[in-house]
This record gives structure tokens, sequence and C-alpha cells, in this order.
């Protein structure tokens, strides 16, 4: 019998995690610090402030880990793909020094918490490798290794692997690590709340007001006054920074599978096209090989259920598959010159910070921003503000690549608006979607399994691009700036705030 995909997305991480329930924001609210977002760089930020003795108040749209960080592969390292000889080439090695030693720094914190803690979070150590197949990836493994060697970076380089990948070479960075985020973040809000601080799920916050307090608003007409504020949601909630267009959104794809190889350990990565990802995950006495990959722009993939069906022949052909389990997409923002925006959102505003762009890397990526904001927030020198400013600007990357994602932006746009679809929705099956026309307009129609239509208007309402239809997630994607809806127009993230409207 042939494996079959899992009928609907799940993330593995948010199936497993027990996590504590807390309140929505039902009244006005004083507090010292507001902390916007309820994954690990939220809870990170707030976790260290309330430890400081200080009081903060964290308040998230969904549940906790409803965002990216319920949706990774969740390995803590500084090995971020091949990313050193570019920093090197656009930043210098000072600062791809910096760099290194802000994620290792972040690597070490998140281990000694989970040692002296006892989180029993899956915690466990392992080599981070990168490794090639092809020419290609070859010569681009020789340029990283001489960068680590550069910046003396501990490293093992291996002509070939055990693993059935037919490398022809690898990079080892020894002793990073993986674990489950869930019971991670679930100590982490424990310890917020014993510290006295205070959580608010199922709170939208929708606007900063400047001024000295500060205040944000709520969807919910409630405002919460502070001292500072720090923006820690996959997309800033606050509008103005420019953000849309100094961000653009990456999907990736994720299964979950029972396999009879027996996996020797390691975290991998490929270096060439397409991207293969692996790692195991040992969680309740079963373990599973988590298999990502086929990272395209939100909302340009073409028939999206084939990167999930690419990822099933992979692990198929290479490690024999019994079982796939779970399978889901995450959906990484990435800045102009792919270093993350931590530190203060814009200039002249001292008490509005953000954290956002990871590119993939969220997991140490969290832990270095939670320390910086606090930091910031504490009046306290940090090494890696500098270097991590979100009010940076460098002229190699950044023009080149805001100029390629402005051309980007204004194609999907105008193709988009042009789009000539023949398609009516009475032609749709049971669980299919699609871009249909309704009296000669675009609109967007899905039918469940129950057989109801639900139909939208596909106008994106950040910017007004046209939102395409994702057979994979059943959601509608913006392939513009990367908003995301459900079927029925509500909206998941960001940068839009309000549902696409129902017809």
């Amino acid at each position: 019998m042939a494996i079959q995909l899992p009928e609907y997305p799940e993330s593995y991480w948010r199936r497993t995690a027990e996590l504590p329930v807390f309140p929505r924001l039902t009244q006005d609210l004083k507090t010292e610090f507001a902390v916007v977002g309820g994954g690990i760089t939220g809870l990170t930020t707030a976790y260290l402030l309330a430890k400081e003795g200080r009081r903060v108040a964290l308040l998230t749209a969904d549940r906790l880990l409803s965002g990216t960080t319920g949706y990774t592969t969740a390995k803590i390292t500084a090995q971020h793909d091949l990313i050193y000889d570019e920093l090197i080439s656009h930043f210098g090695e000072d600062n791809a020094q910096l760099y290194y030693q802000a994620n290792a720094g972040a690597l070490s914190f998140m281990r000694i918490l989970v040692a002296g803690q006892g989180i029993a979070c899956d915690f466990v150590d392992e080599d981070a490798v990168v490794y090639a197949t092809r020419e290609e990836g070859l010569h681009k493994i020789e340029k990283e290794y001489a960068a680590y060697q550069k910046l003396g970076i501990e490293v093992e380089r291996y002509a070939s692997l055990s693993l059935p990948f037919g490398a022809t070479a690898a990079l080892s960075m020894k002793r990073q690590a993986r674990f489950h985020p869930g019971p991670y973040a679930a100590f982490l809000a424990s310890e917020i709340v014993r510290l006295g601080g205070e959580i608010f799920e199922e709170t939208t916050v929708d606007k900063f007001h400047e001024g000295e307090p500060a205040t944000v608003t709520t969807k919910d007409g409630y405002t919460v006054t502070c001292d500072a504020v720090a923006s820690c949601s996959h997309f800033p909630f606050f509008d103005n920074g420019l953000y849309f267009a100094r961000l653009h959104a990456e999907t990736s794809y994720v299964i979950a599978v029972k396999s009879p190889y027996d996996y020797p350990g390691g975290m991998y990565i490929s270096a060439d096209e397409p991207k293969r990802s692996v790692r195991t995950v040992t969680y309740n006495g079963e373990q599973l090989l988590l298999i990502g990959g086929e990272s395209h722009k939100t909302g340009q993939g073409e028939c999206t259920i084939e990167h999930y069906e690419a990822l099933k022949r992979f692990a198929s052909e290479t490690f024999g598959v019994d079982e796939i389990r779970y399978r889901w997409s995450t959906h990484d923002l990435v800045t102009l010159d792919k270093l993350p925006y931590i530190g203060h959102a814009r200039k002249g505003t001292p008490n509005l910070l953000v954290a956002t762009g990871y590119r993939k890397w969220g997991m140490t990526s969290s832990a270095v921003a939670g320390r910086l904001l606090a930091d910031l927030l504490l009046e306290r020198d940090n090494p890696y503000a500098e270097l991590f400013g979100p009010s940076r600007f460098h002229a190699n990357p950044d023009v080149a690549t805001l100029a390629k994602e402005t051309a980007s932006t204004a194609y999907h746009f105008v193709k988009g608006k042009l789009e000539w679809l023949k398609k009516d929705p009475e032609e749709l099956g049971l669980d299919e979607g699609a871009a249909v026309r309704i009296h000669g307009r675009r609109c967007g129609a899905y039918r469940d399994h129950e057989g109801k239509l639900h139909t939208v208007d596909t106008t994106c309402t950040h910017m007004g691009c046209e939102t395409e239809w994702n057979a994979g997630d059943r959601t509608w994607d913006c392939p513009c700036h990367g908003s995301r809806f459900k079927y029925d127009g509500e909206v998941i993230n960001g940068p839009a705030k309000e549902p696409l409207k129902r017809l």
C-alpha cells in the first residue's frame, strides 16, 4: 500500500505540547513593559524582564506557540546553512564573528537554562552538518570552510557521510542542539507568571501610540499603558517603519515520518537545491524523522501539495518510510541583508522595539533577540545591538535586494489583477479551492468536506494584491508581502490585519 500524506496539516510540536492556558485581556492595563507575541522571542524577553523584578505583560493574538515557533524544525545552532562566507563578504570579518558569537551565546543560554531548571524538552546535543551532493554545492562548502577558518569556528570537514545522501563534502559544527519547543515554552510561561508577570492569550494588539508613557490598543478596544513595548510577533504589529518593504515571506515544508532506518544522529541540511533538512525527534519514547525543505516565496508556489509529495519521495528513497505521522508548513520572514531586525523599531521612538526576520533560524535567533531586547529595555549595553539594529542600511546587499523584491512584488500585483479565470465555483469538488470568477469578478472559493461553499474577495487587505490558493494548507496566501488567510478569510499572519471580505 502506498504511503499517504496526512489529510490535514498539523504541527508535531503543537499536537504534543502541553501548554498552560491564559485569559484574554478584558480591561485596561498598566504595566512597565508590554511584550507582543507568544513565541519563544516574546516568552524569552518577558521571562528575562520578570527575572529582574520588572512588571511585564505578554499579549498574544492566539494561543502560545501558534505562530512560527509552533511550526519550526527546532534546531538550536549557530550553523545557519551557508552564511559565514556571505557575511564576511558583505559585512566584514568582525561583524561575521559577532553574528557567530551571538548565536553561540544563545545556544549556551538555552543549554544552561534547560539543564539548570531540569526542563524535559528533549534537549539533545547534536552536530549540525551542511553537506553537498553536487559540484556546485562542493564549491560552496569549500568557501564556507575557508570562512570558518578565518573566524576561528571549530569545524570538522568530511569527504563523505555514512548517511545515504551520496554526499561529496560536508562541514560539521560540533555540539549544537535540538529540542521540543513546547515544554521549553511552557516553562518560560510558568516562570513569567510565578515572577509576577501577566500573560494574555487571544488578545490582538492593533495599534501603538507614541508618547511617554506609550500605549497600545487591542482590537477589543482595551488600552495597555507602559514605559516601552517590544513587538515580538511574526510580523511587526505597528504600521510605521516600512517593514512590509524590508521583509519578504518564504514558505517551507516539513513531514514527520516513522522510518525503519537506523539513524545515527546529527542534524543535516543540504548545500544544494532543492534544500533538504533532516533531524530526529524523540519524545514520549517514540522517534520520528523530520524531513524539511521545498522553500519558495509565500504565495508563489505552484500546486503546494506537490512540495509535501517531493519530501515524501525524498524520505522514501533515502530512508524508507513506514508512516507519515504529521505534515506542516512554516512561514519565515527574511530581511534585505539576511540579518534579523532586533532593536529599536525606528529612529525617534525609543520606547518601541522589534524583533523579526529570522530567515528560518528562529530558535537560536529568538534567544538572541530575547536577550538583546531585555538589555535594551533595561538600558544595559549589549555587544550585538549595532549589528542587528533595524535602522541599519548596507548599500550591498540592501539596494540590490530591495530592487529585486520591489520588481517581484510589482510583477505579482499586476499578474493577479490581469489573470483571467475560467473556473466556476460550482465546478469545485469536496475539499477543493481555487480562484474563480463570480459575476465577472475575481473571487476565492473553497468547498469543504460537507459541501459548503466558502467564498471571499481574494484582494489582500494589506495593499490590494491578489492572494493565491494554497491547496496544501487550505489557505489564501499573498505573493507580494506574505500575508496568509484561512479559507474563510480570517487572518493567520500579517502584515495584513483585516480578514478577506466574505462574499
